[in-house]
């Protein structure tokens, strides 16, 4: 008689990656944790907001206005949606504009529900100094600028194939510039933008699990393009 042996169940992502995605996710937890306990990064978040870094070089607040918009959702989503389209027509392949509408997906429901359970408001607009600003109807934490910079910026390197380490780089440097520019500009706490890191990098690590789904969607969509046109 035949005795069947173990049933291996094997994790979609590597080992590095799923330790990567831990990494992250605590380092998440633990900036959420630190902002509702009203820790030691409550009070510095107030130091930096009192600091009021647009006042001390207010010679760079016209450029920073304009670069911060590298991180505003509406404008990076649709560009990286056209840059995907693109690549997309090039390579003859659904997978770009897939790829980043799944990302833009995740990031917008990942990040809109704790902004809407967390309820935080900004620095312009805190009411209680020394408070974490909690519960207050605010949208703030984590920042979704920073979180778009790191999911738009980083899906397109993710996509660039060749190009990816330089990619990467190039993201890294709009994720970490845009994430500084909204402390400068007082819109964001310091830990809203460690936040916002945090969970960008949690929907970058969680793309490959979706790839089997983009992959079967790719084929579905082609195969009846292709049937349709044929039909003609």
């Amino acid at each position: 008689m035949r005795v069947p042996g173990r049933i291996r169940i094997r994790c979609p992502l590597s080992r590095g990656h799923a330790i990567a995605f831990l990494v992250a996710a605590v380092c998440y937890a633990a900036v959420l944790a630190a902002v509702s306990s009203g820790s030691q990064l409550v009070r510095f978040d107030w130091q930096v907001a009192l600091f009021k870094p647009y006042k001390q070089w207010p010679q760079l607040r016209p450029v920073l206005d304009a670069f911060v918009i590298t991180g505003q959702r509406g404008p990076t989503a649709l560009a990286a949606l056209a840059w995907a389209v693109w690549r997309g027509r090039r390579t003859g392949s659904l997978r770009p504009p897939l790829v980043v509408g799944v990302a833009l997906l995740l990031l917008n429901v990942s990040v809109g529900a704790v902004k809407i359970l967390t309820g935080r408001l900004g620095p312009h607009e805190a009411r209680i100094p020394g408070t974490a600003e909690l519960f207050h109807g605010g949208m703030v934490f984590p920042s979704g600028h920073t979180a778009n910079a790191v999911v738009v910026w980083g899906t397109l390197a993710y996509l660039a194939g060749h190009h990816r380490r330089t990619g990467a780089a190039a993201a890294c440097v709009m994720a970490l510039g845009v994430g500084l520019t909204t402390v400068y500009l007082g819109t964001h706490w310091v830990s809203d933008v460690l936040g916002g890191w945090a969970a960008g990098v949690l929907v970058l690590l969680a793309l490959p699990l979706f790839e089997p789904l983009i992959a079967t969607v790719s084929t579905y969509v082609s195969a009846h393009v292709a049937g349709y046109s044929m039909g003609r």
